[in-house]
């Protein structure tokens, strides 16, 4: 049995995840900005008042943890709002940005006690934070905050390879959830469940990678 930690697991793929960790037998502590009925029906140790956007958010939860060691650490949340260049609010990007790619930043930081050799971290991002992989524009505050992410992840994969920890990107997929409206195309438990396998696979062969929930590798 394994401690997975997941931040952002109030609702949707974090919810998700949650169930099915705790179906196989594993130990999950939920990390949540605030508890609903749903996480409260699981096996989950919850972890309420964290809010990633601020240092104390992290804090709390490295608190709770208290140095127990930590085996899978996946940061799941984050926020998106559409947009196009007419649109554009900055103060709105700037709070897609502290959430989205500074907000793993925080978490990652202050559970790096936890973090031993053998270790994983996956950080829940997006295909359209891809570069390589921009073929329709728009959605500038989200695309460039997951973006950033993905420079996150990829500079987590260097600096904590020396510890023996290996670091991930991971595109869940368009997912139908109250984030996207309801308009995705892949259900929040699929999702979770290609998550959850990518999680498993990951070792320090693929650390600084990026992968669809599906299981093939996206370009940076």
């Amino acid at each position: 049995m394994a401690r997975w930690v997941i931040v952002g697991a109030s609702r949707g793929i974090g919810l998700e995840m949650v169930r099915q960790l705790c179906e196989r037998g594993e130990e999950v502590v939920a990390a949540v900005r605030e508890r609903t009925p749903a996480l409260e029906e699981t096996c989950a140790e919850i972890v309420e008042g964290v809010d990633v956007s601020g240092e104390e958010g992290a804090a709390r939860l490295a608190r709770a943890l208290d140095g127990r060691p930590v085996d899978v650490l996946v940061h799941n949340a984050g926020i998106l709002k559409g947009d196009t260049l007419a649109t554009l609010d900055f103060a709105d990007a700037l709070r897609h940005y502290d959430v989205n790619a500074l907000g793993p930043l925080r978490i990652v930081r202050a559970l790096l006690p936890s973090l031993g050799k053998g270790a994983k971290v996956g950080i829940v991002t997006s295909r359209v934070g891809s570069l390589a992989d921009n073929t329709s524009g728009g959605n500038y505050a989200y695309r460039m905050s997951k973006a950033a992410a993905n420079m996150a992840a990829k500079n987590l994969s260097i600096e904590l390879a020396p510890r023996g920890i290996a670091v991930a990107a991971l595109h869940p997929g368009y997912v139908r959830t109250d984030m996207t409206q309801g308009r995705g195309n892949v259900e929040a438990d699929v999702a979770a469940r290609g998550i959850i396998l990518r999680m498993d696979e990951l070792d320090m062969d693929r650390t600084g990678t990026f992968w669809h929930a599906e299981g093939w590798e996206i370009p940076w």
